[in-house]
């Protein structure tokens, strides 16, 4: 059975915030209980940070630029077949953090919360999970064309590895979104650790 986002264009592998569920209220939760859901968030901002550094290098790629100095090491005075294979290499690095990420999530804090919680908190887990696999579409696709650009560096592999970096970065930027706000205090008020 083939995954049905697999043949999906990557124009339209999004998250659309008009079918998210609203949140649940916990008018009680203390600063303690949003403890859990700040450490989240604290976690997504790391990695929007490494999301970042490694678009700071794409831009300067296609730019033919000199590369930022916190990746001198990787790209100082290369080719332009270098700098397309680090970027692949970076990419490829962020697909199994983020990929790790999910895991998390997906084994551990989802089924706490959607057996602790209300319906409306297993609708919103429910909906976070359906992002996950459109997230997930895009780490796997990322991770193709990362390993290709690799072993291969050339501009059309490079322009393809680009336009979804750009769609993943769009999607996890809205996605992290949601998911910090509609578990800021959920995670702490159902005693789900981070």
């Amino acid at each position: 059975m083939s995954d049905p986002l697999r043949d999906v264009p990557l124009a339209d592998l999004t998250v659309d915030s008009t079918k998210r569920p609203d949140r649940p209220r916990f008018a009680q939760a203390d600063d303690a209980q949003r403890g859990p859901g700040r450490h989240l968030a604290a976690i997504h901002r790391h990695y929007l940070m490494d999301l970042s550094r490694i678009a700071q290098v794409l831009h300067r790629i296609k730019a033919g630029d000199a590369p930022p100095a916190e990746l001198v090491q990787i790209v100082l005075n290369a080719e332009m077949a270098q700098n397309f294979r680090a970027f692949g290499t970076l990419c490829g690095q962020e697909c199994h953090v983020l990929t790790m990420h999910h895991n998390i999530e997906e084994q551990s804090i989802f089924p706490q919360l959607h057996a602790r919680g209300s319906d409306a908190m297993r609708a919103v887990v429910d909906r976070l999970r359906a992002e996950h696999k459109v997230v997930h579409e895009l780490l796997e696709r990322l991770a193709a064309v990362s390993h290709t650009l690799t072993a291969t560096p050339d501009a059309a592999t490079f322009g393809e590895a680009t336009a979804i970096f750009e769609q993943l970065v769009k999607v996890v930027k809205s996605h992290f979104h949601y998911e910090e706000t509609a578990l800021e205090e959920a995670l702490g008020v159902y005693g789900v650790m981070v």
